[in-house]
């Protein structure tokens, strides 16, 4: 076996072929296991040999590489988080002892943006970015672009890696890409203009910015159908796997949707992505090894069960990523797959995050929950917020949620009416009483980006 993996950047598949590697994403799971544990001790050889973090990580554990015989074995080797990541970086600025590279084959510097904590820096080798690209081209065609798309890249090329991964997957696999980013002032206008003119076959993007996008076209007067659009895919936040949004994604543009995604420390981060059977997202474990733990002892789950995610790069020689919980939340199951990927599957994608969870008077409350709901209910734009806070030893929730265009805003029993009845379809879902405030259309901030959709005061009280 060649480690890492040495791709021939002139294969294409023939266009009418579902899969970019047929024999590798159909074959029996258990087989595949062998090929993905022979990478995995490559894997960790190549981190114990030229990873400061990793030495000392495994050495306070008492584990060597030749320890790891079996996928059992590996279970057991130490999760790591962007904690750690943060301390070493911290101790031996500017990033850390994960490097495992020279400097001169470090081909490109991104970084995280910091708004859960002290920013991260992300180094990728020159080689290593060759296999992001092919992989992502890969799964890329799974979701059934061709060379004979033109993809519309719509999110901001900045330190965030999603929009130059969507970009470098595009170009390998040949297709035509519009690089349009996201995020600058009139940006949101001039994409409608864009879009409308050169009629792009694919999008990628966030949700909310699409939204955002879809509710700016129809102000200018024109319908986002018009755009001609056969896929959008998404990545950065739930929306694209949640019932509700999807629908209303999938109505606005005429389209099909898929989501994908994992964390930028993962790239390539396509590893979690849908196909064109629309069953959720398949889970490429011989380009990131996923196991899906318990978020508090780490034990793997079952099948069928939900928890948090675990990444293990299986190609990286820069920054490798070694059982790293991202913090995320999924179902995971081994269900077949009208498409014939044997991979396993997240029904409902990566719906949420651990510190995203709010504990509302002893229940779970999730921001997908919330907006599954206010998405599927009428009369309303889809746009809401939720504000967490606490009167005496009481939690409290409102959940601000705009009303639709075609609402009467001076009919006050209708309001009532809407109001009411958003709070019954929340309390059956979530299991406790929300408060509903009803805003205008337009009242509530847009996003070009990630929506940020909770406000939890009691931690701005420090209660």
């Amino acid at each position: 076996m060649d480690w890492p993996t040495r791709y021939d950047n002139s294969y294409v598949p023939p266009v009418d072929q579902p899969y970019w590697f047929p024999e590798l994403e159909t074959m029996d799971p258990e087989k595949r296991l062998g090929i993905i544990m022979e990478k995995i001790q490559a894997q960790l050889s190549w981190a114990y040999a030229h990873s400061g973090m990793y030495q000392r990580k495994w050495k306070d554990a008492g584990l060597e590489p030749g320890d790891i015989k079996t996928l059992d074995d590996f279970h057991t080797v130490p999760i790591i988080t962007k904690h750690d990541i943060r301390e070493d970086q911290a101790n031996y600025p500017p990033a850390g002892t994960n490097n495992c590279v020279e400097p001169s084959e470090i081909g490109r510097i991104h970084g995280s943006s910091g708004t859960t904590g002290t920013p991260t820096v992300l180094a990728i080798g020159k080689g290593d970015w060759n296999r992001i690209a092919n992989a992502h081209a890969r799964v890329m065609w799974g979701m059934g672009v061709r060379p004979s798309d033109t993809v519309f890249v719509a999110a901001p090329f900045s330190l965030y890696l999603g929009a130059w991964g969507a970009l470098a997957g595009g170009e390998r696999l040949g297709a035509q890409c519009f690089p349009f980013g996201a995020g600058s002032p009139g940006q949101t206008r001039m994409a409608v203009r864009w879009l409308k003119a050169t009629k792009p076959t694919v999008f990628y993007g966030t949700p909310s910015f699409a939204l955002y996008l879809a509710e700016t076209a129809k102000n200018d007067g024109v319908d986002p159908k018009e755009f001609g659009l056969n896929l959008l895919f998404f990545s950065g936040e739930p929306g694209a796997s949640i019932p509700g949004t999807r629908r209303v994604l999938e109505e606005t543009y005429g389209a099909r949707i898929v989501d994908s995604g994992s964390t930028g420390e993962m790239s390539p981060w396509m590893s979690n992505a849908g196909c064109t059977a629309d069953t959720g997202m398949h889970l490429w474990q011989d380009i990131v090894y996923a196991e899906v733990v318990d978020p508090t002892s780490y034990a793997m789950v079952p099948y069928g069960e939900e928890g948090a995610p675990v990444y293990t790069h299986l190609d990286r020689t820069s920054q490798p990523m070694i059982r790293f919980l991202a913090g995320d939340l999924a179902r995971w199951t081994d269900d077949e797959c009208p498409c014939g990927r044997t991979y396993p599957l997240l029904p409902g994608g990566v719906y949420g995050r651990i510190d995203d969870m709010v504990v509302i008077r002893g229940e779970n409350v999730y921001p997908s929950a919330v907006e599954n709901v206010v998405r599927q209910a009428q009369g309303f734009s889809g746009e809401f917020r939720m504000i967490v806070s606490r009167e005496r030893a009481m939690d409290e929730l409102l959940v601000q949620a705009e009303y639709g265009t075609d609402v009467d805003s001076g009919n006050s029993s209708g309001l009532l009416e809407l109001k009411t009845r958003l709070a019954q379809q929340l309390q059956a879902t979530l299991g406790i009483r929300a408060e509903v405030e009803l805003k205008a259309p337009g009242e509530l901030e847009r996003t070009q980006f990630k929506a940020r959709r909770v406000i939890d005061q009691r931690n701005l009280l420090g209660t």
